[in-house]
This record gives C-alpha cells, structure tokens and sequence, in this order.
C-alpha cells in the first residue's frame, strides 16, 4: 500500500516509516504535487483533517495527515496549534527551535504549574467520504533549562517524568515507542491492519 504523508518535514518522516512496515511511504513531491497547507484552524483535528483532505484531493490516493504541538498549562494550552509559528515577528516566518524553546522558558520563568502535554492528531485518508481521526499526547513537564541533543522542536525542554529524561535525551526507539506521534502512529497502524483486505 502507497500512503502520501502531508508533510515536507523529515524529522516526521524518520519517526512515521519506522512505524508502518509494509508501507511505501511517499513525500507529495513523488506524486508531483507542490503541497503547502495553510493551517489555519483553532485546533489540532481541524488542521489534520483540512490538510489531509487537500493532500487527498491533489494526490487521489491514500494520505496521511497530522498536526501536532506541544501545550502548556499554565499558558493555556499555548503554544497549541501555533507550536511551529510560536513568537513568530510576521506569524508566518518561525523562529529557530533554540529561539522558540528559550522563548518559551522565558515566559515561564518562575511559574511552579509546569505541567505540559506533546498533542499529535493524525488523519488517515483513504477516500473523501471515508477518513480516520486519531488523537493521542505525551504527558510532560517543562523544564527550567534545555536537556538533551537529540529529537527536535521542543523535544529539549520537555521532561517525561516517568522516565527522568527530557525527550532530547531518548533514544530514537524509546521516543517512537512513548511519544505523541509514535502512540498516534501505533493506532494508525493497528487500524491499517484492522482493516486488511477492506483497504
């Protein structure tokens, strides 16, 4: 099976191959499509969803959507949806992942609810009348200071207090097995393989 991920960015693909054996994993470009979706909804279903069903109608085959982003408590849930364009100067043009994170930490600085979530909703797509929506999180909580090289985004300030460690700091296995995408992709997964010979 051919799935279309609605994505250019290859961090995700690196966590969703892995995650789908058996599965030709294609970029829009293979298809020769120029995909770029504006998200523009109030949260993470409307913006998988949207983004899903306008890969679908440009490609015609199977795709694969999500959106995803880190939520802070103590800030209401922000940066949420706008996790990519979070202190953005225009809204548009994002700031590096090391401005973004130090940003973030400066707007927390001495608050004690550092309670925080990673939020991954994924769309599958498999014809305009026939779709899946799964949402899953990874429970965290914010650091004071950066830890870890490794991962991306916010992966360095977050701590996952089950295992002591920041995000930054798993290993590219233990991160797929516990982190937002990696339970959103298992659920994907189990639902392609659910639905076998229905596909």
């Amino acid at each position: 099976m051919t799935i279309y991920i609605a994505t250019g960015n290859a961090h995700k693909l690196d966590e969703i191959r892995p995650a789908l054996p058996g599965v030709d994993i294609r970029l829009p470009s293979d298809a020769g499509v120029d995909f770029d979706y504006e998200e523009t909804a109030e949260d993470f279903v409307g913006n998988s969803i949207g983004k899903a069903m306008a890969l679908w109608s440009a490609v015609g085959a199977p795709v694969l959507a999500d959106d995803s982003g880190l939520c802070v408590d103590a800030l209401g849930g922000r940066p949420g949806v706008l996790s990519a364009r979070y202190g953005s100067p225009d809204g548009v043009t994002p700031l590096g992942a090391a401005e973004r994170n130090r940003l973030l930490l400066g707007e927390m600085r001495g608050r004690r609810d550092r309670s925080c979530r990673f939020v991954c909703c994924m769309t599958l797509v498999l014809s305009r009348d026939r779709f899946f929506v799964v949402q899953e999180t990874c429970e965290g909580v914010l650091l004071d200071e950066p830890r870890g090289s490794g991962g991306f985004g916010y992966d360095p300030v977050v701590l996952l207090p089950e295992l002591g460690r920041s995000v930054a700091e798993l290993s590219a296995e233990e991160k797929n097995r516990v982190s937002h995408r990696g339970r959103a992709l298992s659920r994907v997964a189990a639902l392609l393989d659910g639905l076998g010979s229905a596909l």
